[in-house]
């Protein structure tokens, strides 16, 4: 999640809300790739989540990365919550989730760089501290009561909300992982369209990219229990938004929506303000009753929006949430899948071809078939499979139209990024699946397993 915004003044009118959307808009030249990726540390010895502090632990392992590789650290109430360096950031998830958000980077070549890169060096620091991670979308053996509770302020107001508004809230911030890619546009009518396109095709991703059929050391009946959790998570800030299908739309409707959504907190001088449940429409008038009299900043709106969690959303640009954290292959060729759809205009028409007959109705129940069943899921006349191949040749051919070569020319495009799911495509098989295979084959049910086999 986040770490807290800054800059801005005070918002004196509300168009200034969509304006901050909109100041997001960029040139075709100016467009770039951010690519995000949460995973699991652990101790060897006993495979139990990491705590916060100690000689085996996430403060250990981001002053290891401090010292030993440059990165500026981030404190929050004189403790180390995060690293910045180069225009990336390292933060912790509310259980202790490492998570690299990654640098505005031109090509997939370099986003495949940087997540070898960061891996290399939490690998380095990880074997001296005798911990490891791994990549998964949902933890597979621990229970809530293993969860340590890192020291982040937001954490401790949103632990005890998520209990009030869902069933699930606090499995998705202390036992879930994701990768996810964030994207530009150029205009008002190019984010609708890539909006509309990303939500409706992320069901593909979750299927594709299905990897956590475990949990509290069982399999759970589903290829992505993690996709499963957002279901029943928080009404009020998740799901397939059937409103931005809808004639109309555009910044101010997104506005619109996020004035809806109850807030968390409201972040000052270094300390997050309970304001759960409050409305920022009252906080634009004066009248939020956490800070009476006072309006918010830009950097509070800022705040606000990373509060919000749809399958797509719109900041400054656009995040797709729809997979699951997985091995190294795949954090590479989840922005490969949406650079190839999002960043060629032929396969962003081709990919809205594909869904644009779809009602409400279809997209919801995509998702839910692909939490369930992955590549195998089937709603109607659609077989998600053959869904997946059509998406995956969209995207390889809006790459090949790109045409950005890498490793000083030797490799011509970014379309062997690709080849995890296409790998997928001619097998029918996604890592839910093969994991599955694991446990019920050569692991004999033991899923202990899982950690020797399948760590970075």
């Amino acid at each position: 999640m986040s770490i807290p915004q800054s800059g801005g003044g005070p918002i004196e009118h509300r168009e200034q809300l969509a304006e901050y959307l909109a100041s997001g808009c960029k040139p075709r030249a100016d467009w770039r790739i951010g690519t995000e990726h949460e995973k699991f540390g652990y101790c060897h010895d006993n495979l139990m989540p990491l705590p916060y502090d100690g000689p085996r632990s996430i403060k250990a392992m981001l002053e290891g990365l401090r010292d030993r590789f440059g990165w500026e650290p981030v404190l929050e109430a004189g403790n180390i919550i995060g690293l910045v360096k180069d225009g990336a950031n390292v933060s912790l998830e509310p259980g202790g989730q490492l998570e690299l958000s990654g640098a505005p980077l031109e090509t997939i070549h370099q986003t495949c760089d940087e997540v070898n890169e960061h891996l290399r060096q939490v690998k380095s620091v990880a074997d001296d501290l005798g911990i490891g991670f791994i990549g998964l979308g949902a933890a597979p053996i621990w229970r809530h009561e293993d969860m340590p509770m890192m020291p982040k302020g937001r954490y401790r107001l949103m632990t005890d909300y998520m209990g009030r508004v869902g069933s699930h809230g606090t499995q998705m911030m202390y036992r879930t992982c994701t990768v996810q890619v964030n994207l530009d546009f150029a205009s008002e009518a190019d984010m609708v369209q890539k909006l509309r396109v990303a939500l409706a095709l992320q069901p593909v991703a979750t299927a594709l990219f299905a990897n956590s059929p475990f949990f509290e050391g069982q399999p759970n009946g589903h290829k992505s229990w993690r996709s499963r959790i957002w279901r029943d998570l928080d009404a009020d800030r998740t799901g397939m938004l059937p409103f931005v299908f809808e004639d109309g739309f555009g910044f101010d409707a997104w506005v619109d929506y996020a004035l809806d959504v109850p807030m968390y907190f409201v972040y000052r001088d270094g300390v997050y303000i309970d304001a759960l449940g409050m409305s920022f429409r009252d906080f634009l008038d004066g009248r939020l009753p956490a800070l009476p009299g006072e309006v918010p900043t830009l950097s509070d709106w800022a705040d606000h929006l990373t509060t919000i969690f749809p399958e797509a959303r719109v900041k400054k640009y656009i995040e797709m949430r729809g997979a699951d954290g997985g091995p190294w292959r795949r954090l590479c060729a989840l922005p490969a899948l949406w650079v190839g759809l999002m960043y060629d205009q032929g396969a962003l028409d081709a990919a809205w071809d594909l869904a644009k007959g779809w009602d409400a109705e279809t997209r919801e129940a995509l998702r839910v078939a692909a939490s369930v069943d992955g590549l195998a899921a089937r709603v109607g006349g659609i077989s998600m499979h053959d869904l997946a191949r059509e998406v995956v040749a969209l995207a390889e051919a809006g790459l090949k139209a790109r045409a950005r070569q890498g490793a000083g020319g030797m490799l011509p495009d970014e379309t062997h990024f690709l080849n995890a799911l296409k790998d997928s495509i001619e097998t029918g098989q996604t890592p839910a699946d093969e994991l599955l295979a694991r446990y019920h084959g050569d692991w004999q049910g033991d899923l202990t397993r899982i950690y020797a086999d399948y760590s970075y």
